[in-house]
C-alpha cells in the first residue's frame, strides 16, 4: 500500500485530520467545525476552542483511519501544526500527535501552518510552477512571499496589525452580518455600489500590509451615518481591500518576475479576490494558481502535504508550540 502521512491541524477553531500520499492524493479527511461554539462571542474564544479540540481529536483520528482502512503500519509519518496559532489549540494537536507517534513508532513532524497553506495548491493535482509569488490571505495571516523553488521561502511583507480575513470578520460584525464574515461581506458587496471613500492603508509602502485603519474607518462611517446601505458599505470595503492587495501583488510581479501567482488561505475563496487576481495575472501574462475552495480554508490535508516536504528536505523540527511562528522557520 502507498505510504500516507497523517496530518493534524488544530491551530485555531477547527479540528481537522487527513491522510495524504506524497503526490497530494487525499485518502480521507474529516474536519469538525466549532462555529456554533464561538458564534455568540463574535470571534474565537481560545479556552473553549482548546476544550472542543480535546473532545473531538481522537474520535476524528479514528474515523479518518477507519474510512481509509489504514493502520499505523501504513503511515510514513505524522505531521501536526506547531504554529502559528492559538497556544491551547496547538498544544492539543501536538500532544496528541506526539503520543500517537510514540505509541505507533511513527516519526512525528511539527509543521509550519503557513507552509501548509502554500502547499495546499498541489493537493489532488500539481498546479504550482516556479518561480512563484504567493499571496496568503486568511483569518489569521496576510503575507506576500516569493518562492524560487519548492524549498525556498522569501518573505516579502506581512501585516503589521489585523489580517485581511480578520478585518472582513470585524467589519461583518459591525454591519450585523454574523460570522463567518467573509462570505456574508462578499454577498453584500456583490449587490452594492462602491461609492464610499474608505482609506487604502500603506498602499504605497512596499510589501507591508495594514488593515486596522480600514476596519476603524468602516466602524466610524457606520456610527456617524444613521441610514446607510449595508451593500454599499460592503462593496466599498471590499474594493479598498482589493486595491491594497492587488497593488502589492502587481509591485511584486514587476520586481520578482514570477511564472505563477498562487493565492491561498481562506480569503482565497472570495469570488471578488479570485476575479481581481485573474485580471492581474491575465494582464501580466503569468499563470494564476488557486487551490480548490475546499482546500482554501484551514485543513489537515495541507499540513500532511507540507510534511512530505519536511521529509524530503531532511528538516529537523520539534514538537513545541510556537504561536508566532514565521514563514521562514521550519
Amino acid at each position: 500500500m502507498t505510504k500516507l502521512i497523517l496530518g493534524i491541524e488544530t491551530s485555531c477553531d477547527d479540528t481537522s485530520v487527513a491522510l495524504v500520499d506524497q503526490r497530494g492524493n487525499v485518502a480521507a479527511i474529516e474536519t469538525v467545525s466549532q462555529y456554533e461554539i464561538h458564534s455568540e462571542f463574535g470571534g474565537v474564544y481560545p479556552e473553549l476552542a482548546s476544550r472542543a479540540h480535546l473532545e473531538a481529536i481522537l474520535p476524528v483520528i479514528k474515523k479518518v483511519m477507519t474510512t481509509a482502512q489504514v493502520t499505523p503500519s501504513d503511515l510514513r509519518a505524522i505531521g501536526v501544526t506547531r504554529g502559528p496559532g492559538l497556544m491551547g489549540s496547538l498544544l492539543v494537536g501536538l500532544s496528541t500527535a506526539q503520543a500517537l507517534g510514540m505509541a505507533w513508532d511513527v516519526p512525528t513532524y511539527g509543521v509550519n501552518h503557513l507552509r501548509g497553506h502554500i502547499r495546499s495548491v498541489d493537493l489532488e493535482e500539481k498546479r504550482l510552477s516556479y518561480p512563484a509569488l504567493v499571496l496568503l490571505v486568511s483569518g489569521g495571516h496576510t503575507l506576500l512571499a516569493f518562492l524560487q523553488d519548492q524549498n525556498s521561502y522569501e518573505l516579502l511583507g506581512t501585516t503589521r496589525d489585523d489580517s485581511v480575513g480578520e478585518c472582513y470578520d470585524k467589519v461583518a460584525r459591525t454591519l450585523g452580518l454574523g460570522m463567518p464574515g467573509g462570505p456574508a461581506i462578499d454577498r453584500m458587496a456583490a449587490a452594492g455600489t462602491s461609492r464610499i471613500k474608505f482609506p487604502r492603508p500603506m498602499i504605497k509602502s512596499g510589501y507591508e500590509f495594514s488593515f486596522s485603519g480600514l476596519k476603524s474607518s468602516v466602524a466610524r462611517y457606520v456610527e456617524t451615518h444613521a441610514e446607510f446601505d449595508v451593500n454599499d458599505v460592503a462593496a466599498a470595503f471590499v474594493d479598498a481591500c482589493l486595491d491594497v492587495l492587488s497593488t502589492k501583488v502587481l509591485r511584486a510581479i514587476e520586481n520578482k518576475q514570477p511564472a505563477t501567482l498562487a493565492v491561498v488561505g481562506g480569503v482565497a475563496a472570495s469570488p471578488q479576490v479570485r476575479a481581481r487576481m485573474q485580471m492581474i495575472t491575465d494582464e501580466a501574462g503569468i499563470s494564476l494558481c488557486l487551490p480548490p475552495q475546499k482546500w482554501a480554508t484551514d485543513n489537515a490535508a495541507m499540513i500532511a502535504m507540507a510534511s512530505w516536504d519536511y521529509i524530503e528536505q531532511g528538516l529537523e523540527t520539534d514538537l513545541e508550540p510556537k504561536p508566532n511562528l514565521q514563514l521562514g522557520e521550519a
